[in-house]
């Protein structure tokens, strides 16, 4: 789980590539580390901590070249350190690579090597891989038949970059199964390599994506694809049109709160183009999804992880409310394992904002070997996941940096809406007062959530009252019992806060044994057709001690006069209610966490992209 630069062509490698790995920050990582090609010698500079102290080495010891490659590193196999941090140089000296990923054989693979009379300078795995190109390379190979070999004993799946003295005009790289993207820009006398497009996009905006399988040798002049075992693959280019602009905090002090804000105009992107709100009707052409395929799926599973998962739970209550088919959610780290019953019937809708995430992918993976119709929602253009896929959903968000989402939940949540609305379109499970009223109601989204945000200097008032607790309980039930679930995950990732998301008619069946005047309760009492159940909850947690935050719509005097605090929202309608509840929560959150003086953007242990399993 890593951030990885390259550069080949006439300038100085060194400030394109501590740039590139500047704005991949946002990843999360340990430790950084650059490796430059200097007068025929590779030289690194490396160290654990953010890349604030790379720039110091670099500045006390300064390196230059025009082809190099860098790395910002979340530690899998051995501690944040600077032995362990990338990149790693062969025992030869002649060969240097960053990698993303997990090498499951590493141990086997260490064992054989240092047999050779290997001496490792990291407890990594991946310095196996550079040791096995060194080891071919000293066998006279070119270099690219050198990392094939290499890669031919790889258990696992990778992202690799790679330099070497012994061929200086290229950079090697791959990608081996689902872990980390491999994307190559596309300069003038000039190429870049970045696992991520935010890393080169103020230098190109043409890019192409390896698949799993293939290797990329990148010269200043072109680019060359291949299989695994060298056959050459003809590939695409794809104009990307995000502005690098979009990637910047602008007047925000985080880019979390900065998404948070963006909410408005990137949910006005998702409907625009996609509702006819004259005719009262939903396109998606990039889903592929036809009157006769409608028909015939009889059953929906939609996997993800995290914050995804969240969203795809109120899916399943949309999909199954308006469309009249049955749906499972289902976690994606445990859907291949329990060997899911799918077939050419049933439809997988996979949701992710990286479009990288490696347990959506094996799960996506499974459903296309059960020939099941493969469908993704995804933020990331050009991603694993979108490829694979014979439809999509783009959630037209643009670049999310900080780790913990914010507009890749929102934007999901009315993808879902307008999917589970026109699969019921064809499959004629609506008549047309009713769809014509479902699409209308998306015209009122973006001012909904704009009247949310609005409303952010009392929702910071409630973040002072609850900053210095240690645990906190989120309750929801129906369609807003997942806004409990992300509520709760929100204050956890970036506040430190222990807190659990619980469907609320279940919290007298344990969580009610935790509650007294040092567990805040959040609840989610929108007018929902879940309203009513919510006022035995708050008042069996007043009764206990605690003290009750609950999420309102505007002008509710019961909930008023039962809270302690409320964060309000507008009057929704209630399929589009989950949109409106999770904003205060998210600003909560996010004045939490700031008070804290904590890092928002990046916070401790987490990575934007899970690129492992």
């Amino acid at each position: 789980m890593c951030g990885i630069v390259g550069y080949i062509g006439p300038k100085d490698a060194t400030p394109i590539i501590l740039n590139g790995l500047r704005r991949l920050e946002y990843r999360g990582y340990d430790s950084a580390g650059i490796a430059v090609i200097e007068g025929g010698k590779i030289e690194v500079r490396r160290d654990a901590g953010k890349l604030d102290r790379l720039v110091e080495l670099v500045n006390e010891v300064p390196l230059h070249g025009q082809i190099g490659i860098g790395h910002t590193r979340w530690a899998t196999h051995g501690e944040p350190s600077a032995r362990n941090a990338h990149p790693h140089l062969g025992a030869s000296g002649t060969v240097v690579l960053a990698h993303n990923g997990i090498v499951e054989n590493y141990i086997e693979l260490r064992e054989e090597l240092s047999a050779e009379g290997v001496e490792f300078k990291s407890d990594t795995d991946t310095e196996v891989i550079v040791q096995l190109v060194d080891r071919y390379l000293s066998l006279e190979m070119s270099f690219v038949e050198a990392a094939q070999r290499a890669f031919s004993h790889l258990k696992g799946a990778h992202g690799i970059v790679l330099l070497s003295t012994k061929e200086t005009d290229k950079i090697v790289t791959a990608r081996i199964g689902n872990a980390g993207g491999v994307v190559i820009g596309i300069g003038q006398g000039e190429m870049f390599v970045a696992s991520d497009m935010p890393a080169i996009l103020e230098h190109s905006r043409q890019m192409v994506f390896l698949e799993s399988g293939q290797i990329g040798v990148v010269k200043r002049d072109g680019l060359a694809v291949m299989t695994l075992d060298g056959k050459p693959v003809v590939f695409d280019e794809h104009t990307v049109a995000w502005d690098p602009v979009a990637a910047e905090k602008g007047e925000y002090r985080h880019f979390m709160h900065k998404e948070i804000h963006e909410q408005v105009r990137s949910l006005t992107d998702t409907i625009g183009g996609r509702v006819d709100f004259d005719a009262g009707r939903i396109y998606l052409p990039q889903l592929n999804l036809t009157p006769e395929l409608a028909q015939r799926i009889n059953k929906v599973f939609i996997t993800a992880c995290g914050t995804a998962s969240h969203a795809g739970m109120v899916g399943k209550t949309l999909i199954e409310r308006i469309a009249r088919v049955p749906v499972e959610m289902d976690i994606a780290s445990e859907f291949r394992y329990r060997d899911p019953i799918l077939d050419e019937n049933t439809a997988v809708l996979a949701i992710s904002q990286s479009g990288e995430t490696a347990d959506t992918l094996a799960a996506m993976e499974e459903a296309r070997q059960k020939k099941a119709t493969l469908w993704s929602i995804v933020n990331v253009i050009g991603s694993q996941a979108m490829r694979i896929s014979d439809g999509y959903i783009s959630m037209q968000t643009g670049p999310e940096i900080g780790v913990a989402s914010t507009k890749a939940y929102t934007a999901p949540l009315v993808d879902l809406y307008m999917l589970a609305v026109l699969l019921a379109d064809l499959r004629g499970s609506l008549n047309e007062s009713n769809r014509r009223e479902l699409v209308a109601d998306l015209r009122l989204v973006p001012d909904l959530v704009s009247r949310c945000l609005d409303l952010e200097p009392e929702v910071e008032e409630v973040a002072w009252a609850l900053k210095d607790f240690s645990h906190c309980l989120y309750l929801g039930r129906g369609i807003n019992m997942p806004t409990a679930y992300e509520g709760a995950l929100k204050l956890k990732e970036i506040s430190y806060i222990h807190a659990e998301g619980y469907p609320a008619g279940e919290m007298k069946h344990g969580p009610i044994a935790l509650i007294d005047e040092n567990m805040p309760i959040v609840v989610i009492a929108p007018r929902d057709p879940w309203y009513e159940k919510m006022f035995s909850q708050i008042e069996q947690a007043k009764a206990r001690g605690g003290i009750v935050v609950a999420v309102a719509t505007e002008g509710d005097d019961v909930i008023s006069a039962l809270a302690d605090h409320v964060l309000w929202v507008p009057p929704t309608p209630w399929m589009l209610s989950p949109v409106t509840t999770v904003i205060p929560l998210q600003i909560l959150a996010y004045h939490i966490a700031a008070l804290r003086g904590l890092d928002v953007d990046q916070p401790r242990n987490l990575a934007k992209s899970v690129t492992v399993e």
